[in-house]
């Protein structure tokens, strides 16, 4: 049986570039179009749906009724984009409120980011048990005490002439001292 060989590719890596670049531009100019497109459309939606004004040679109350008609005309307006604002508000909680009740089919909870809370362990008792507690808890008050008048009767201090205790390990034989006299506590 023939070992499995890597499979080459047909196409030449200068080939894929080419074909890369050439979709590239391809792709920028109907971007481009698009553009253009959405542009002439806007154009001709705003030619339909809005007028020119023709105020030369009118009277005043002929601008004055202009001026009435525009305003109901943008308070339709008005009225129409809250109305839609709002059916846009209602289907957006409506759509959060579905997405939660998938999750919840699903069995899988979306978990809050937790914060670090410093809280004693009284202020914990209080919040489980509400008013009922009236115990102190006091954790320190378990722990064992060491007090230091028994640490000092164990190591005796001696008080000498410091300069003698230099001298005396200084050099090799000091530090032979030190390691015999750190030694020999522990050995009896």
């Amino acid at each position: 049986m023939p070992e499995p060989r890597e499979r080459k590719s047909k196409i030449t890596a200068s080939r894929k570039l080419l074909l890369k670049s050439l979709m590239l531009a391809k792709a920028k100019e109907e971007w481009e179009q698009e553009i253009v497109d959405k542009q002439s459309e806007k154009e001709r939606y705003l030619s339909e749906r809005i007028t020119p004004l023709h105020t030369s040679g009118l009277s005043l109350s002929q601008l004055q009724d202009l001026c009435r008609e525009l305003h109901e005309k943008v308070e339709i307006v008005d009225e129409e984009r809250y109305d839609i604002e709002a059916k846009c508000n209602h289907n957006t909680r409506e759509i959060k409120d579905l997405k939660l009740k998938v999750l919840d089919l699903r069995g899988k909870f979306k978990r809050p980011p937790l914060r670090r809370v410093r809280v004693s362990a009284d202020a914990m008792l209080r919040a489980l048990l509400g008013s009922k507690h009236k115990v102190s808890m006091d954790l320190r008050a378990n722990l064992k005490s060491v007090k230091k008048e028994d640490t000092e009767k164990e190591r005796p201090v001696e008080v000498g002439d410091w300069r003698k205790n230099v001298e005396a390990m200084s050099g090799m034989e000091g530090r032979k001292k030190m390691f015999d006299a750190a030694k020999s506590p522990t050995g009896q």
